[in-house]
């Protein structure tokens, strides 16, 4: 009795822990892109702002 209790719990835990794991994963790796993808979008207006201000003031 004791070992069809343990290895069911195991078996019914196991798939809900791994199907968390992948959404985690998944999550993780999306908001990682979004924040690389603004910071780099922050860096290209930064370099264009300072293009057109070079650009308008000769001196």
């Amino acid at each position: 009795m004791p070992t069809d209790f343990w290895g069911n719990a195991i078996f019914s835990l196991v798939p809900t822990i791994a199907l968390g794991l992948v959404f985690w994963f998944i999550m993780r790796t999306i908001i990682r892109g979004d924040r690389i993808e603004r910071a780099e979008y922050a860096r290209m207006e930064a370099e264009e702002r300072a293009r057109r201000a070079a650009a308008r003031d000769p001196e």
